[in-house]
């Protein structure tokens, strides 16, 4: 894809739109071109009206991948590449703050608190840990290059340069970092041994939240350890400390293979039960924590090793 001809506006990234047809393989090319840009936009969102098409060529900014302005009566590009602002309302504000844990010229580690999402991602855009810190260090081409879940708090590495950032996304791409992270969940069973390998196929059916185990060969490996009993402030909150590694990287992946094991972390509000959480309750934070991240550094040949600053419990 085109990087982008527009920089960030309060901190959010450009919208890309790709137009029907052209040569090329995606999944509008075979359908027909609009003689214009403002017929074009009509047919891409016909629920919107027409003012608010027009605005994004104005207020938007909308402009092709050369980053020459586009006008209502002006061609469409047969699958050519357009930019713009969308508009994005406010948002109630999380009252969690990242902390950075580690800054050079190329990397930006930080720990990301409970209820924070990593990424702009459905309703949250300006709520998130990349948009907060482009407007706060002033760091428009900052981007994270890899995720936690918004309600798994612990390190997350963002990428300050565009000239090193894909040589930093190959290290996740080809499986050279190593993911260590803390969990509380209840205490296990006399006759579950640990340290266990936890290997299933896993699939997100579309619309859902959860992420279910199916048959077939496995596509998600998790390796599990019990560290423990948990201190803890009375015996009825007793439970049990785990140190999990993700050999694969599959969406909620140590969650569903924690529950698979009748041993559901604390505080998940979709597993084993989808709770359907509201995301504004902060009551009971999941008790799931990135605790280190360590790679070779491709750059300078360094061994990076980063541990949170942040507690269970």
């Amino acid at each position: 894809m085109p990087r982008s001809p527009l920089p960030p506006r309060e901190g959010i990234s450009a919208t890309l739109l790709r137009a029907p047809g052209g040569r090329a393989t995606h999944a509008k090319a075979d359908l027909p071109v609009p003689a214009t840009i403002g017929a074009w936009l009509q047919d891409e969102f016909p629920d919107a009206p027409i003012d608010d098409h027009r605005s994004l060529l104005t207020a938007g900014q909308m402009c092709d991948e050369a980053g020459e302005r586009v006008g209502w009566d002006d061609p469409v590009t047969p699958g050519g590449f357009y930019f713009f602002h969308r508009p994005v309302p406010a948002e109630e504000r999380i009252p969690f703050d990242p902390v950075i844990v580690f800054e050079d010229d190329d990397l930006l580690v930080v720990d990301k608190p409970h209820f924070l999402a990593s990424t702009p991602n459905g309703r949250f855009v300006r709520e998130c840990v990349v948009t907060r810190l482009r407007v706060e260090l002033g760091l428009l081409d900052l981007v994270a290059i890899h995720r936690l879940d918004r309600i798994t708090a612990g390190l997350i590495i963002l990428s300050k340069r565009v000239a090193t950032r894909g040589t930093y996304q190959r290290l996740f791409q080809d499986r050279l970092v190593t993911k260590t992270y803390r969990a509380l969940a209840p205490l296990p069973p006399a006759d579950l041994d640990f340290p266990r390998e936890a290997r299933s196929r896993l699939v997100k059916p579309s619309g859902g939240r959860q992420v279910l185990e199916v048959d077939g060969e496995p596509n998600a490996h998790s390796r599990i350890r019990f560290l423990g009993r948990f201190d803890a402030p009375s015996p009825r909150h007793a439970v049990g400390e785990y140190e999990l590694e993700p050999v694969t990287g599959k969406t909620h992946q140590l969650r569903v293979h924690m529950a698979s094991l009748g041993l559901p972390i604390l505080g998940d509000p979709v597993y084993p039960v989808d709770l359907s959480p509201d995301p504004y309750d902060f009551t009971s934070p999941l008790q799931l924590l990135a605790s280190s991240i360590g790679f070779t550094d491709p750059l300078t040949g360094e061994q990076r090793r980063f541990e949170t600053t942040l507690r269970l419990g």
